[in-house]
Protein backbone atom coordinates (compact mmCIF):
# COMPACT_ATOMS: atom_id res chain seq x y z
CA UNK A 1 0.00 0.00 0.00
CA UNK A 2 1.41 3.05 -0.83
CA UNK A 3 0.94 6.08 1.21
CA UNK A 4 1.32 9.93 0.64
CA UNK A 5 3.68 12.05 2.48
CA UNK A 6 0.75 12.71 4.87
CA UNK A 7 -0.17 8.90 5.05
CA UNK A 8 3.13 8.02 6.22
CA UNK A 9 3.42 10.99 8.76
CA UNK A 10 0.56 10.45 10.57
CA UNK A 11 0.27 5.98 9.89
CA UNK A 12 4.19 6.00 11.98
CA UNK A 13 4.80 5.09 15.78
CA UNK A 14 4.33 8.24 17.44
CA UNK A 15 4.36 8.89 21.37
CA UNK A 16 1.05 9.77 21.41
CA UNK A 17 -0.06 6.34 19.58
CA UNK A 18 2.24 4.50 21.91
CA UNK A 19 0.81 6.24 24.86
CA UNK A 20 -3.14 5.21 24.24
CA UNK A 21 -1.53 1.64 22.81
CA UNK A 22 -0.46 0.85 25.80
CA UNK A 23 -3.02 2.21 27.82
CA UNK A 24 -5.45 -0.05 26.17
CA UNK A 25 -2.87 -3.40 26.11
CA UNK A 26 -2.77 -2.69 29.61
CA UNK A 27 -5.97 -3.39 29.94
CA UNK A 28 -6.04 -6.79 28.69
CA UNK A 29 -5.01 -10.23 30.94
CA UNK A 30 -6.21 -10.67 34.28
CA UNK A 31 -3.20 -9.43 36.15
CA UNK A 32 -3.21 -6.52 38.54
CA UNK A 33 -2.00 -3.01 36.55
CA UNK A 34 -0.93 0.12 38.07
CA UNK A 35 -2.52 2.93 35.75
CA UNK A 36 -0.20 5.86 36.66
CA UNK A 37 -0.05 6.82 32.59
CA UNK A 38 -2.36 8.49 30.57
CA UNK A 39 -4.24 11.74 31.34
CA UNK A 40 -8.00 10.49 32.61
CA UNK A 41 -9.02 12.85 35.05
CA UNK A 42 -10.52 11.15 38.36
CA UNK A 43 -13.90 9.91 38.61
CA UNK A 44 -15.34 12.53 41.51
CA UNK A 45 -18.45 11.36 42.99
CA UNK A 46 -19.62 14.88 44.08
CA UNK A 47 -19.28 16.03 40.56
CA UNK A 48 -20.59 13.06 38.97
CA UNK A 49 -23.56 13.81 40.75
CA UNK A 50 -23.87 17.32 39.33
CA UNK A 51 -23.67 15.42 35.56
CA UNK A 52 -26.18 12.79 36.05
CA UNK A 53 -28.82 14.96 37.69
CA UNK A 54 -27.97 17.24 34.33
CA UNK A 55 -28.79 13.92 32.05
CA UNK A 56 -31.78 13.17 33.89
CA UNK A 57 -32.71 16.25 33.37
CA UNK A 58 -32.73 16.47 30.00
CA UNK A 59 -34.11 12.65 29.56
CA UNK A 60 -37.26 14.35 31.61
CA UNK A 61 -37.26 16.95 29.36
CA UNK A 62 -39.57 16.67 25.74
CA UNK A 63 -37.64 16.80 22.68
CA UNK A 64 -34.15 17.60 24.84
CA UNK A 65 -32.68 14.17 24.42
CA UNK A 66 -33.56 13.61 20.97
CA UNK A 67 -32.44 17.05 19.72
CA UNK A 68 -29.23 16.36 21.75
CA UNK A 69 -28.63 13.01 19.80
CA UNK A 70 -30.74 13.68 16.66
CA UNK A 71 -29.56 17.21 14.94
CA UNK A 72 -26.85 18.27 13.66
CA UNK A 73 -25.19 21.35 15.35
CA UNK A 74 -22.89 24.46 14.25
CA UNK A 75 -19.39 23.89 12.90
CA UNK A 76 -18.22 27.32 15.07
CA UNK A 77 -20.36 26.31 18.23
CA UNK A 78 -23.81 25.75 19.48
CA UNK A 79 -25.41 29.23 19.99
CA UNK A 80 -27.19 28.99 23.56
CA UNK A 81 -23.12 27.13 24.92
CA UNK A 82 -21.43 30.42 23.05
CA UNK A 83 -23.81 32.81 25.04
CA UNK A 84 -23.29 31.46 28.20
CA UNK A 85 -19.12 30.73 27.92
CA UNK A 86 -19.14 34.45 26.63
CA UNK A 87 -20.42 36.10 29.40
CA UNK A 88 -18.88 33.70 31.95
CA UNK A 89 -15.89 35.06 31.13
CA UNK A 90 -16.76 38.88 30.55
CA UNK A 91 -18.04 38.97 33.94
CA UNK A 92 -15.35 36.76 35.74
CA UNK A 93 -12.17 38.16 33.64
CA UNK A 94 -13.95 41.36 32.06
CA UNK A 95 -12.26 40.32 28.88
CA UNK A 96 -14.32 42.19 25.79
CA UNK A 97 -15.99 39.15 23.81
CA UNK A 98 -18.77 37.54 22.46
CA UNK A 99 -20.09 34.92 21.36
CA UNK A 100 -18.43 35.15 17.85
CA UNK A 101 -14.91 34.93 19.84
CA UNK A 102 -15.81 31.15 20.64
CA UNK A 103 -15.20 28.01 18.41
CA UNK A 104 -15.67 24.38 19.63
CA UNK A 105 -14.05 21.54 18.23
CA UNK A 106 -14.22 17.86 18.83
CA UNK A 107 -11.48 18.18 21.45
CA UNK A 108 -8.54 20.46 22.34
CA UNK A 109 -6.11 17.73 20.36
CA UNK A 110 -8.41 18.82 17.47
CA UNK A 111 -8.22 22.42 18.33
CA UNK A 112 -4.23 22.52 17.98
CA UNK A 113 -4.40 20.27 15.02
CA UNK A 114 -5.85 22.91 13.01
CA UNK A 115 -3.92 25.40 14.85
CA UNK A 116 -0.13 24.65 13.94
CA UNK A 117 -1.58 23.78 10.54
CA UNK A 118 -3.46 26.94 9.91
CA UNK A 119 -0.43 29.33 11.33
CA UNK A 120 2.32 26.74 11.10
CA UNK A 121 3.71 24.64 8.11
CA UNK A 122 4.36 25.27 4.34
CA UNK A 123 3.92 29.26 2.83
CA UNK A 124 4.04 30.48 -0.93
CA UNK A 125 3.74 33.68 0.95
CA UNK A 126 6.76 35.89 1.50
CA UNK A 127 8.61 33.14 2.95
CA UNK A 128 8.21 30.96 -0.21
CA UNK A 129 9.72 27.41 -0.01
CA UNK A 130 9.65 27.65 4.04
CA UNK A 131 8.17 26.09 6.81
CA UNK A 132 6.46 28.59 8.96
CA UNK A 133 7.49 27.25 12.38
CA UNK A 134 5.46 26.91 15.71
CA UNK A 135 7.82 28.01 18.82
CA UNK A 136 7.36 26.44 22.13
CA UNK A 137 9.08 28.62 24.72
CA UNK A 138 9.09 26.13 27.63
CA UNK A 139 10.60 22.37 27.08
CA UNK A 140 8.90 19.91 27.96
CA UNK A 141 5.87 20.44 26.34
CA UNK A 142 2.65 18.42 25.84
CA UNK A 143 2.87 14.58 23.70
CA UNK A 144 -0.09 14.96 22.09
CA UNK A 145 1.15 18.37 20.39
CA UNK A 146 4.41 16.67 19.43
CA UNK A 147 2.99 15.11 16.03
CA UNK A 148 0.49 17.30 15.06
CA UNK A 149 2.53 19.58 12.26
CA UNK A 150 1.08 18.46 8.56
CA UNK A 151 5.33 19.65 7.79
CA UNK A 152 8.18 17.72 8.66
CA UNK A 153 10.38 20.32 11.04
CA UNK A 154 7.74 22.72 11.87
CA UNK A 155 8.41 22.58 15.53
CA UNK A 156 11.18 24.35 17.69
CA UNK A 157 11.21 24.02 21.11
CA UNK A 158 13.50 26.06 23.71
CA UNK A 159 15.27 23.97 27.06
CA UNK A 160 13.89 25.56 29.85
CA UNK A 161 16.06 26.59 32.66
CA UNK A 162 15.79 24.23 35.85
CA UNK A 163 15.75 26.60 39.13
CA UNK A 164 16.00 24.31 42.25
CA UNK A 165 13.25 25.26 45.10
CA UNK A 166 14.30 23.28 48.07
CA UNK A 167 12.24 19.72 49.72
CA UNK A 168 13.18 17.78 46.78
CA UNK A 169 11.84 20.06 43.86
CA UNK A 170 12.60 22.01 41.00
CA UNK A 171 10.63 24.22 38.43
CA UNK A 172 11.02 24.88 35.02
CA UNK A 173 11.44 28.88 33.53
CA UNK A 174 11.24 30.42 30.61
CA UNK A 175 14.88 30.81 29.56
CA UNK A 176 14.01 34.18 28.06
CA UNK A 177 17.85 35.04 27.37
CA UNK A 178 18.02 31.92 24.49
CA UNK A 179 14.77 32.53 23.29
CA UNK A 180 15.62 33.43 19.71
CA UNK A 181 11.92 33.76 17.56
CA UNK A 182 13.00 32.68 14.45
CA UNK A 183 12.14 35.13 11.36
CA UNK A 184 9.49 32.17 9.78
CA UNK A 185 7.70 31.72 13.46
CA UNK A 186 3.94 31.38 12.63
CA UNK A 187 2.90 31.39 16.48
CA UNK A 188 4.05 30.78 19.76
CA UNK A 189 2.61 28.08 21.93
CA UNK A 190 2.39 27.20 25.94
CA UNK A 191 0.07 25.36 28.34
CA UNK A 192 -0.95 26.97 31.58
CA UNK A 193 -0.65 24.24 33.60
CA UNK A 194 2.07 22.69 31.62
CA UNK A 195 1.40 18.96 31.03
CA UNK A 196 3.66 17.25 31.31
CA UNK A 197 5.15 18.66 35.05
CA UNK A 198 2.37 21.09 36.29
CA UNK A 199 4.72 24.00 35.68
CA UNK A 200 2.40 27.33 35.57
CA UNK A 201 3.75 30.10 34.03
CA UNK A 202 3.82 33.45 36.05
CA UNK A 203 1.59 36.47 34.78
CA UNK A 204 5.27 38.22 34.46
CA UNK A 205 6.22 35.59 32.19
CA UNK A 206 3.07 35.31 30.09
CA UNK A 207 2.88 38.86 29.34
CA UNK A 208 6.53 38.69 27.84
CA UNK A 209 5.35 35.96 25.79
CA UNK A 210 2.42 38.30 24.82
CA UNK A 211 4.27 41.31 24.26
CA UNK A 212 7.18 39.34 22.20
CA UNK A 213 4.73 37.48 20.15
CA UNK A 214 2.83 40.74 19.34
CA UNK A 215 6.07 42.54 18.39
CA UNK A 216 6.56 40.04 15.72
CA UNK A 217 2.97 40.10 14.69
CA UNK A 218 2.05 36.02 15.48
CA UNK A 219 -0.36 34.92 18.19
CA UNK A 220 0.17 32.90 21.56
CA UNK A 221 -1.44 30.26 21.80
CA UNK A 222 -2.33 29.50 25.10
CA UNK A 223 -3.39 26.05 26.59
CA UNK A 224 -5.61 26.38 29.30
CA UNK A 225 -7.19 22.90 29.82
CA UNK A 226 -6.89 22.66 33.71
CA UNK A 227 -6.71 26.17 34.32
CA UNK A 228 -9.28 28.75 35.52
CA UNK A 229 -12.30 29.69 35.41
CA UNK A 230 -13.19 25.55 35.16
CA UNK A 231 -11.79 22.68 36.00
CA UNK A 232 -9.29 25.02 38.53
CA UNK A 233 -6.89 22.16 38.41
CA UNK A 234 -4.47 24.76 39.04
CA UNK A 235 -2.21 25.75 42.39
CA UNK A 236 -0.90 29.11 41.99
CA UNK A 237 -2.68 32.63 42.82
CA UNK A 238 -2.57 33.99 38.74
CA UNK A 239 -4.80 35.72 36.56
CA UNK A 240 -5.90 34.14 33.18
CA UNK A 241 -4.73 36.37 30.23
CA UNK A 242 -6.46 36.96 26.78
CA UNK A 243 -6.05 40.10 24.13
CA UNK A 244 -6.82 40.07 20.54
CA UNK A 245 -3.43 38.11 19.99
CA UNK A 246 -3.91 35.35 22.09
CA UNK A 247 -5.87 32.11 21.12
CA UNK A 248 -7.35 30.88 24.65
CA UNK A 249 -8.15 27.27 25.08
CA UNK A 250 -10.36 25.55 27.16
CA UNK A 251 -12.13 21.89 27.31
CA UNK A 252 -14.50 19.98 29.01
CA UNK A 253 -11.97 16.83 29.29
CA UNK A 254 -10.19 17.56 33.12
CA UNK A 255 -13.94 18.84 34.01
CA UNK A 256 -14.52 14.86 34.53
CA UNK A 257 -15.82 15.11 30.59
CA UNK A 258 -13.41 13.59 28.51
CA UNK A 259 -15.38 11.14 26.63
CA UNK A 260 -17.63 14.42 25.50
CA UNK A 261 -14.26 15.64 23.27
CA UNK A 262 -15.24 19.63 23.91
CA UNK A 263 -12.29 21.59 22.85
CA UNK A 264 -12.63 25.53 23.38
CA UNK A 265 -11.13 28.21 21.44
CA UNK A 266 -11.70 31.96 22.48
CA UNK A 267 -10.19 34.33 19.84
CA UNK A 268 -10.40 36.96 17.43
CA UNK A 269 -13.23 36.73 14.95
CA UNK A 270 -10.70 36.16 12.46
CA UNK A 271 -9.29 32.93 13.93
CA UNK A 272 -12.82 31.91 15.15
CA UNK A 273 -13.40 32.43 11.12
CA UNK A 274 -10.67 30.39 10.32
CA UNK A 275 -10.75 27.41 12.37
CA UNK A 276 -14.37 26.90 11.97
CA UNK A 277 -13.92 26.71 8.12
CA UNK A 278 -11.51 23.94 8.78
CA UNK A 279 -13.77 22.36 10.72
CA UNK A 280 -16.61 22.11 8.57
CA UNK A 281 -13.75 20.64 6.02
CA UNK A 282 -12.42 17.78 8.93
CA UNK A 283 -15.54 17.24 11.23
CA UNK A 284 -18.52 18.66 9.60
CA UNK A 285 -19.90 19.53 12.87
CA UNK A 286 -18.87 19.88 16.45
CA UNK A 287 -20.54 17.07 18.99
CA UNK A 288 -23.09 18.66 21.20
CA UNK A 289 -23.71 16.18 23.88
CA UNK A 290 -20.85 17.90 25.59
CA UNK A 291 -21.69 21.38 25.36
CA UNK A 292 -25.75 20.88 25.79
CA UNK A 293 -24.92 19.18 29.06
CA UNK A 294 -22.60 22.01 30.52
CA UNK A 295 -24.55 25.37 29.35
CA UNK A 296 -27.06 25.79 31.83
CA UNK A 297 -24.21 24.94 34.30
CA UNK A 298 -22.34 27.60 32.96
CA UNK A 299 -25.30 30.01 33.23
CA UNK A 300 -25.84 29.46 36.65
CA UNK A 301 -22.48 29.43 38.20
CA UNK A 302 -22.55 26.09 38.96
CA UNK A 303 -19.65 25.27 37.18
CA UNK A 304 -17.49 27.32 39.35
CA UNK A 305 -18.86 26.16 42.10
CA UNK A 306 -18.20 22.19 41.65
CA UNK A 307 -15.01 23.27 40.37
CA UNK A 308 -13.89 25.17 43.29
CA UNK A 309 -15.53 23.33 45.85
CA UNK A 310 -14.82 19.63 44.66
CA UNK A 311 -12.37 19.91 41.50
CA UNK A 312 -9.76 22.19 43.17
CA UNK A 313 -9.44 20.41 46.82
CA UNK A 314 -9.68 17.06 45.32
CA UNK A 315 -6.81 17.68 43.40
CA UNK A 316 -4.48 19.69 45.70
CA UNK A 317 -5.14 17.20 48.23
CA UNK A 318 -3.92 14.10 46.33
CA UNK A 319 -0.67 16.10 44.55
CA UNK A 320 0.35 16.64 48.15
CA UNK A 321 -0.58 13.36 49.13
CA UNK A 322 1.31 11.83 46.37
CA UNK A 323 4.53 14.04 46.41
CA UNK A 324 4.34 12.30 50.55
CA UNK A 325 4.49 8.64 49.01
CA UNK A 326 6.89 9.03 46.73
CA UNK A 327 9.56 10.67 49.10
CA UNK A 328 8.76 8.00 51.89
CA UNK A 329 8.92 5.08 49.04
CA UNK A 330 12.18 6.26 47.22
CA UNK A 331 15.29 5.02 48.49
CA UNK A 332 18.19 8.01 49.60
CA UNK A 333 20.83 6.85 47.27
CA UNK A 334 17.88 6.98 44.04
CA UNK A 335 18.60 10.69 43.55
CA UNK A 336 15.38 12.44 42.42
CA UNK A 337 13.73 15.39 42.11
CA UNK A 338 9.49 16.25 41.66
CA UNK A 339 8.78 19.04 39.56
CA UNK A 340 7.06 21.90 41.71
CA UNK A 341 3.41 20.54 41.54
CA UNK A 342 1.48 24.17 40.41
CA UNK A 343 -1.60 22.65 38.83
CA UNK A 344 -2.64 19.74 36.12
CA UNK A 345 -3.35 16.12 36.98
CA UNK A 346 0.33 14.52 37.19
CA UNK A 347 3.25 14.56 38.69
CA UNK A 348 6.70 14.95 36.63
CA UNK A 349 10.12 12.77 38.03
CA UNK A 350 13.71 13.94 37.44
CA UNK A 351 15.84 11.09 38.13
CA UNK A 352 19.78 12.66 38.33
CA UNK A 353 21.45 9.47 38.28
CA UNK A 354 19.83 6.38 36.67
CA UNK A 355 22.51 3.95 34.33
CA UNK A 356 19.08 3.80 31.88
CA UNK A 357 16.84 6.21 30.29
CA UNK A 358 13.87 6.35 31.16
CA UNK A 359 12.70 5.12 28.11
CA UNK A 360 14.00 1.75 28.97
CA UNK A 361 12.34 2.27 32.59
CA UNK A 362 9.49 2.31 31.42
CA UNK A 363 9.44 -0.92 29.55
CA UNK A 364 10.65 -2.56 32.58
CA UNK A 365 7.77 -0.53 35.07
CA UNK A 366 5.35 -1.94 32.05
CA UNK A 367 7.21 -5.66 33.02
CA UNK A 368 6.33 -5.12 36.24
CA UNK A 369 2.55 -4.01 35.06
CA UNK A 370 2.88 -0.07 36.23
CA UNK A 371 2.35 2.24 33.03
CA UNK A 372 3.92 5.62 33.28
CA UNK A 373 4.89 7.56 30.23
CA UNK A 374 8.53 8.30 29.45
CA UNK A 375 9.88 11.92 29.59
CA UNK A 376 11.86 11.62 26.02
CA UNK A 377 8.41 12.22 24.23
CA UNK A 378 7.73 15.61 25.71
CA UNK A 379 11.10 17.26 24.28
CA UNK A 380 10.11 17.31 20.75
CA UNK A 381 11.55 20.03 18.30
CA UNK A 382 14.36 20.59 20.67
CA UNK A 383 17.29 21.87 18.53
CA UNK A 384 20.63 20.76 21.00
CA UNK A 385 21.56 17.49 22.93
CA UNK A 386 19.91 17.58 26.66
CA UNK A 387 20.90 15.05 28.86
CA UNK A 388 17.39 16.39 30.88
CA UNK A 389 15.45 15.04 28.20
CA UNK A 390 16.42 11.35 29.07
CA UNK A 391 15.77 11.29 32.68
CA UNK A 392 12.59 12.04 33.55
CA UNK A 393 9.07 10.35 33.72
CA UNK A 394 5.20 12.03 34.04
CA UNK A 395 3.04 10.43 36.54
CA UNK A 396 -0.91 10.72 36.84
CA UNK A 397 -1.77 10.57 40.40
CA UNK A 398 -6.01 10.98 39.57
CA UNK A 399 -6.59 7.03 39.94
CA UNK A 400 -7.26 4.91 42.90
CA UNK A 401 -5.13 5.48 45.81
CA UNK A 402 -4.24 2.11 46.61
CA UNK A 403 -3.00 1.48 42.89
CA UNK A 404 -1.20 4.80 43.38
CA UNK A 405 0.75 3.75 46.22
CA UNK A 406 1.63 0.11 45.31
CA UNK A 407 2.38 1.73 41.75
CA UNK A 408 5.16 4.21 43.37
CA UNK A 409 6.46 1.47 45.06
CA UNK A 410 7.26 -0.28 42.51
CA UNK A 411 8.66 2.47 40.73
CA UNK A 412 11.10 2.96 43.74
CA UNK A 413 12.30 -0.36 43.55
CA UNK A 414 13.01 -0.32 40.05
CA UNK A 415 14.78 2.83 39.35
CA UNK A 416 16.59 2.28 42.64
CA UNK A 417 18.04 -1.19 40.98
CA UNK A 418 18.96 0.99 38.12
CA UNK A 419 20.93 3.81 39.77
CA UNK A 420 24.48 4.74 38.78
Amino acid sequence: MELSDFGKKFTERSGILELMDDLSQALQGSEKKYMLGGGNPAHIPEVEGVFRKRMEEILHTPGALEAMLGNYDSATANASFAEALASLLKDQFGWPIGPENIAVTNGSQTAFFLLFNIFGGRTGGKVRGKVRKIVFPLCPEYIGYADQGIDPDQFVCFPSRIEEVGNGLFKYRVDFSRLEIPDDAGALCVSRPTNPTGNVLTDGEVRELVRIASQRGIPLFLDNAYGLPFPRIIFEDVHPYWDENVVFSMSLSKLGLPSVRTGILIARKEIVRAVSAANAIANLANGGIGQILVTPLIRNGEILRISEEYIYPFYKRRSSQTIQWIHEAFPRHLEYRIHKSEGAIFLWIWFKNLRITTKELYEKLKQRHVIVVPGEYFFFGLQEPWEHRTQCIRLNYSGPVDDLKRGIEIIAEVAGAHTR
